[in-house]
């Protein structure tokens, strides 16, 4: 998969969000995502289904959390193998039966453990255990890595390295997690996206760029900054909409209307990649590949 001719010709499409998909589909809040990939798959495939309908050209398997130091959280870390493995199938198996010619990124998010002095995590730790997600997500079959929603950069840079070592010449993308700042735009570690840049495009990641945190609107402003600093084409996945709390439940109220309308621009500054984070529906990806143009 050469992504970067393929962004050339037009701005390629991801998917939106999956916890708020499956949750949709019954998943109990803090349970964990990556064990529905085994035992309920059909709801994870129709996931999948829904965003390739509405028009995306990548969607990302359901393992942002399938490290076995974030999965060791719920009892679940001796299964890291088994969770991202039957979640790149998955992906892998509706794409082949329904969507042939698009593509599957395997999800990799943070590992949930800071490295020392901040916390426990030794960098070694850290690289075994996105090295045994990697090699898990390319043994079942995926196009590209998708190393996201990142705040700090030293694990952000070890997660593209073992990417890259397992990836056996596949695109590895890479993407933080970015708020405004007094002085521009930074994650919660006080990365900025030049810094960002500086390490993650040597470490190997072939577009560097931003998701999560914040709107679309406020995701604007920034996807030129990444482009700038990456020397080229970015990519950038905004969440639908400020998270509020609605008779207990988390609630995203960006409508897909207006969503799209943000989201169409962010081509022509610089992202060659776009997509939704947390709480984006299938109708928001339709309604942004109607933006863009595209024929479902």
């Amino acid at each position: 998969m050469d992504i970067l001719a393929l962004i050339a010709e037009r701005p390629l499409l991801l998917d939106g969000g999956m916890g708020r998909a499956l949750m949709e589909r019954g998943l109990q809040a803090g349970a964990c995502l990556e064990e529905w990939n085994v035992s309920h798959p059909a709801e994870v495939e129709d996931v999948h289904r829904s965003f390739f309908a509405a028009g995306s050209d990548i969607v990302n398997t359901n393992t942002f959390g399938g490290t076995g130091m974030r999965l060791g959280a719920h009892g679940l870390a001796e299964r890291a193998v088994e969770f991202n493995e039957a979640g790149a199938r998955l992906a892998v198996g509706v794409r082949d039966r329904h969507y042939p010619g698009r593509w599957v990124a395997g999800d990799i998010g943070p590992c949930g453990h800071m490295l020392k002095p901040m916390g426990d995590a030794e960098p070694e730790a850290l690289r075994a255990t996105f090295a045994e997600q990697a090699r898990a997500l390319v043994a079942g079959g995926v196009d590209l890595l998708n190393v996201e929603t990142m705040f700090d950069l030293t694990e952000a840079t070890i997660a593209v390295e073992e990417a890259v070592k397992a990836a056996e010449g596949r695109p590895v993308l890479a993407s933080m997690a970015y708020k405004p700042a007094a002085k521009g735009y930074r994650t919660m570690m006080g990365v900025d996206p030049e810094r960002a840049a500086r390490a993650l495009k040597p470490a190997g990641a072939t577009l560097v760029g931003a998701n999560c945190e914040i709107t679309c609107e406020t995701m604007r402003d920034l996807v030129p900054l990444l482009a700038e600093a990456g020397g080229g084409a970015t990519y950038a996945q905004p969440n639908a909409g400020q998270p509020r709390l609605v008779d207990g439940e988390t609630a995203y109220e960006e409508t897909p209307e207006h969503f799209a309308a943000v989201v169409a621009t962010y081509p022509a500054l610089g992202a060659g990649i776009v997509g939704g984070c947390c709480g984006t529906p299938p109708a928001s990806i339709a309604a942004l590949a109607a933006a863009l143009g595209r024929r479902r």
